[in-house]
Parts: C-alpha cells; sequence; structure tokens
C-alpha cells in the first residue's frame, strides 16, 4: 500500500499508514477475541471435575471456535496482509476463504467469480467485497458475487439482495473513502480498506443502494 496520508478537499484527513495499521489491527483484535474467548471456555469446563457431565459440549465449542479462529487467519491474511508467498490466487481458493468465514450466517453466499488467477491486490479487493456484500444482508438474502473482464480490466461485483439489504453510515463513509464521522471505527475500517485498495491499484469503487438491494462493483487493472 501507498502512504495513505490523504486530505479532502474539505479540509478532513484520511489515516496516515499508523494510524491505518492501529484501526485494522483492533478489528483483527475484536474479530479474534470471540472464538479466543470461547475455546478458553471450553478448556475450562474440560478441567473442572464438576463440569464432566458437559465434556463432549465443551469438545464441541472449543472445535467450533478452532475451526472459526482458522477461518479467521486465513481470511485476514488474504484480505490485510500480504498472505503468503505466491503472488496469484485460484478464484476457487478465494471462495473457499469467504465461505468458511461466512458459514453459519443468516445470509447465503453465491460464488460466480471465475476461476481464473487473481493477483494479490485482485484478491484483496474481491475477497473484501465478498465479505461486505454479506454483511449487507443483516436478516438474510442472497449474497452474489461475480466477476468478468472488460476493455482489459477485472470487475467485481457484490449483490446483495434481501428484506433490509442495507449498509451502515460507517461503511457508506469507508466505500466513498471518506474519514468516520461518527460511529465505530472497527465497522468503518474494511470499507475504507476496500476503497484504498481498488484506488491504489489504480481503479474505482462504485455503491448503489435500492430498495431489498446493494450493490459494490469493482474495477481494476487486470
Amino acid at each position: 500500500m501507498t502512504d495513505t496520508s490523504t486530505t479532502l478537499p474539505d479540509g478532513q484527513a484520511l489515516p496516515d499508514g499508523q494510524a491505518l495499521a492501529a484501526l485494522i489491527a483492533g478489528k483483527l483484535c475484536h474479530d479474534f477475541i470471540s472464538p479466543a474467548g470461547a475455546i478458553t471456555s471450553g478448556l475450562d469446563l474440560l478441567k473442572d471435575p464438576s463440569a464432566q457431565d458437559m465434556r463432549d459440549d465443551a469438545m464441541g465449542l472449543i472445535e467450533a471456535s478452532a475451526k472459526k479462529m482458522v477461518a479467521l487467519v486465513s481470511f485476514a491474511r488474504v484480505a490485510f496482509g500480504a498472505a503468503t508467498s505466491a503472488e496469484r490466487f485460484s478464484g476457487a481458493e478465494l471462495g473457499e476463504l469467504v465461505a468458511g468465514l461466512t458459514e453459519g450466517g443468516r445470509a447465503t453466499l453465491s460464488w460466480t467469480a471465475e476461476d481464473a488467477s487473481y493477483s494479490k491486490a485482485q484478491s484483496r479487493a474481491l475477497v473484501n467485497l465478498a465479505y461486505l456484500t454479506m454483511a449487507a444482508l443483516p436478516s438474510g438474502g442472497t449474497a452474489t458475487v461475480s466477476t468478468r473482464r472488460d476493455d482489459g480490466d477485472l470487475i467485481i461485483e457484490g449483490n446483495a439482495e434481501g428484506n433490509r439489504a442495507r449498509l451502515k453510515g460507517e461503511a457508506v463513509a469507508g466505500l466513498a473513502g471518506q474519514p468516520l464521522s461518527e460511529g465505530l471505527p472497527g465497522q468503518w475500517i474494511q470499507p475504507y480498506w476496500l476503497w484504498l485498495t481498488a484506488h491504489d491499484a489504480g481503479g474505482s469503487l462504485d455503491v448503489r443502494t435500492e430498495e431489498g438491494r446493494v450493490i459494490l462493483t469493482v474495477r481494476m487493472p487486470n
């Protein structure tokens, strides 16, 4: 990523690199604490002599929470970090990352992205867009994620359809590349990170909302 120190025309400042890193670290800690705490609770039950009748429940809690933690880490390595030494990822790999993270949620993921090869920047945009498309369906629905090629560019689209499909105010600001004026930083940083990823690669991000539908579209150089 390039230096993120930016001043908007109205004088509002976007976070610099250090502030951005702190916000991302804070979000990751928030995401990790729930499954990590659940694993600890399960281990405590296993060690409690008076709770041996709950041993199966404890093991189930540990197993489910460990699976969630692995899914979070695997997703974060691509969505926020450099991931592995691999320079490109397949559509199938990225679909598995998103499915593993969103499994068990109210919304259904329809992954129709091409099983092509994506660069690190394209992969980062694709998985973050997919996650935010799912997040736009708090009451359930279908999140369709697709890709296509157009005049040498890669088009990534997330289509969230369902009752109460919406974007929170923090997400609207982040997706527009705007600083957070109010609300929770943890709900702003990932949308902003998607905007920054698209623009750093010389691309663009478009957001459309209508009754029961939210559409996120990223165009990036192929």
